[in-house]
């Protein structure tokens, strides 16, 4: 796992700035911006308009989650690897919160039906 001394780096990057990165990855896909503003929702309990307000405001990833209204009960289904390293086995909550937002962003990206991306 990353030396937990770079988490500070990733837990300090702004929300605003990474979403292009996701938008980019999606579009590139044939996946919709409305795609993945819902599955970013349906993981952080934001509606459109609060997620709008937390990338107007640049909130970092710390800030991001913290300010969630509610993780989604059903996260702790999100398993598989990203960046080399199992979701599921990430010990630091919050890193595990920022690769659950990957592993989704990634799914959404290689065509996975949203019913199963949502998790129900």
């Amino acid at each position: 796992m990353a030396h937990p001394k770079n988490y500070e780096r990733v837990f300090a990057m702004t929300f605003a700035s990474v979403y292009p990165h996701y938008l980019a990855k999606v579009l590139k896909k044939n996946r919709t911006q409305e795609e993945l503003d819902i599955i970013i929702c349906w993981l952080t309990g934001y509606t459109p308009q609060a997620l709008q307000h937390q990338m107007e405001t640049k909130v970092d990833f710390e800030t991001f989650f913290a300010q969630a209204p509610q993780l989604h009960p059903n996260a702790s289904q999100i398993t598989g690897v990203i960046c080399g390293y199992r979701v599921e086995d990430i010990e630091h909550p919050l890193m595990q919160k920022i690769r659950y937002l990957d592993k989704l962003v990634d799914e959404l990206a290689k065509g996975k039906a949203m019913e199963k991306i949502l998790r129900g």
